[in-house]
């Protein structure tokens, strides 16, 4: 993606009259092309109904927690925020379709913000994480914060009273919150190694 440290991940379905087959992650190929292979702490999942926002959220670097995301059932816009604050691209957001059809991912990198909206009823996600949820480390910002100006495709999404009680992102940047670009980069770089 144009977004540093995110990635669509586009795999080979094979079909037959059976139905079909796709290798979703390969820790081999995912390596090569991310730098480094993906640390999985933990599994999530979770099932929304449609028109359901959940976001922005991300989690202090270090460590953070990368996110491997996939759509089991239904259909969802998979969303990645630059907020890293000192990236040329902070600020910005990208979207994927994620369905069944196509079984696409997104890897969301270390200090990335993310987000998705369900676009059926019964959207059922995935998610590898690279290190375990920490409430103390997490943070959010409110999805329909006007700066981020983010095209969820809904008018009146459905949130959580956290995501619709979330500061603004100019709230929580002036509380230093936000993660910063080099160390970003200087964490996963010691993934590398």
């Amino acid at each position: 993606m144009s977004i540093e440290g995110a990635y669509e991940i586009t795999p080979v379905v094979l079909g037959d009259p059976r139905g079909n087959f796709a290798e979703l992650y390969k820790e081999d190929v995912f390596a090569a092309e991310i730098g480094h292979p993906l640390r999985i702490a933990q599994i999530n999942t979770s099932t929304s109904a449609r028109d359901v926002v959940r976001g922005v959220h991300w989690a202090d670097v270090p460590p953070g927690q990368a996110k491997y995301v996939t759509c089991q059932q239904g259909a969802l816009v998979d969303f990645v925020i630059d907020l890293r604050v000192g990236s040329p691209t902070f600020g910005r957001w990208e979207s994927v379709l994620l369905d069944t059809v196509e079984k696409k991912a997104v890897y969301v990198s270390e200090g990335l913000g993310h987000g998705f909206r369900s676009l059926t009823d019964d959207t059922v996600i995935h998610y590898l994480c690279s290190a375990p949820y920490n409430p103390q480390r997490e943070y959010v910002i409110h999805p329909l914060d006007p700066q981020l100006n983010i095209d969820w495709g809904v008018t009146d999404p459905v949130l959580s009273a956290r995501d619709r009680n979330a500061p603004s992102l100019a709230n929580v940047r002036a509380d230093g919150r936000l993660p910063d670009y080099k160390a970003c980069l200087e964490y996963r770089s010691s993934l590398r190694n």
